[in-house]
């Protein structure tokens, strides 16, 4: 088992300045290399600019692929179109959503997705119950603004979720959200697996482990520090971004929190027509649960986003959002070289 470093790995994240210089993105030797599962923090429709309500189609394929966890390591991912999470979904309120799940004939099991967005029986889990082979339609209605999360929820359900099934869905109020320079997308979840997160080879799930709420690994987008490296989200100072947040789970509330900034505004508990709570240091999270973080960039640097249950950090859950721009010595001043990059 590794030592535990918080300090260090917290510091060692900080100072990464770029993808190139990221100590995650060296090349090393793989026991076994896996595909990419994880989805860029980036990858989201854009805002919505039509005012009147349309019929949207979401096509879900369930795959079960073999995906790298960590540098080495590999893992048996059950997912929702090949990435972790899966694709965000975005709609406006009135909107008809039409959803297709298809479960491959080479699935090991049944799957299907259940949408907290969904007004109607589980979400829309039985309906999509899928055989290997089968294809299932639904359509509802998007009632209410707010952020959501789906899931699959074929039994048993915490197993699924833990292996990778799970997304998010914005349905945005009739006027839209307020204008941001940047948007993202992240959802964390825990996976459970019988050897130590610091394991190489083909690593299996534990389902011991799962029902003990015992994690191998925290992870922002599926993987080990995932949204480090190549992945990091990049933005400029006196830009405005905003995270779109949430927790797959299955078990595990996050304290969502970005070392160094203060959260301008939170869409507490993902609601869209609530006012917005300012000036907020971490956000609390629950399991099926989501947020909406929106904050203004001052100072460059790089500022890592973390559950703050911080011993999560190391088992993977970090990720960096690089920021580039002039210094601001008015607000923030340290010595050269002190986990502070100011390129332009």
């Amino acid at each position: 088992m590794k030592a535990f470093s918080l300090f260090a790995t917290v510091a060692a994240l900080a100072i990464v300045a770029s993808p190139a210089l990221a100590a995650d993105a060296a090349p090393q030797p793989v026991a076994a290399a896996g595909v990419d599962i994880v989805r860029p923090a980036t990858d989201l429709p854009p805002p919505i600019t039509r005012r009147a309500p349309a019929v949207v189609k979401v096509n879900l394929v369930t795959q079960e692929v073999v995906g790298k966890i960590a540098d080495g390591a590999t893992f048996k991912y059950w997912t929702f179109n090949s990435k972790l999470p899966g694709p965000m979904v975005r709609v406006r309120v009135g909107d008809t959503v039409e959803v297709t799940l298809h479960n491959p004939a080479d699935s090991m099991t049944m799957h299907n997705v259940d949408f907290h967005a969904v007004t109607g029986p589980g979400g829309g889990a039985s309906a999509t119950l899928a055989n290997p082979g089968e294809t299932k339609t639904f359509t509802f209605k998007a009632l209410q603004p707010g952020l959501y999360i789906y899931h699959c929820a074929a039994p048993t359900v915490a197993q699924h979720i833990a292996n990778g099934m799970y997304g998010a869905i914005l349905v945005e109020p009739e006027e839209g959200l307020p204008k941001v320079d940047r948007e993202f997308y992240v959802v964390q979840g825990e996976i459970y697996t019988e050897e130590d997160h610091d394991a190489k080879g083909e690593l299996t799930e534990s389902i011991t482990k799962l029902l003990d709420e015992d994690a191998e690994f925290y992870v922002f987008n599926g993987a080990y520090k995932a949204l480090t490296g190549a992945n990091q989200l990049e933005a400029k100072v006196g830009e405005t971004v905003r995270i779109f947040f949430g927790v797959g789970g299955p078990n595990k509330t996050s304290s969502f929190h970005v070392i160094g900034e203060i959260f301008d505004n939170v869409y507490n508990l993902g609601s869209l027509t609530s006012p917005p709570i300012k000036d907020v240091q971490t956000v609390t999270v629950a399991p099926g649960g989501a947020t909406v973080v929106d904050f203004k960039l001052e100072v460059p640097g790089n500022y890592v986003l973390v559950d703050h249950a911080l011993s999560r950090v190391e088992r993977g859950g970090a990720g960096i959002l690089h920021v580039t721009g002039p210094d601001a010595p008015d607000i923030f001043k340290a010595p050269p070289n002190a986990n502070h990059d100011s390129s332009h």
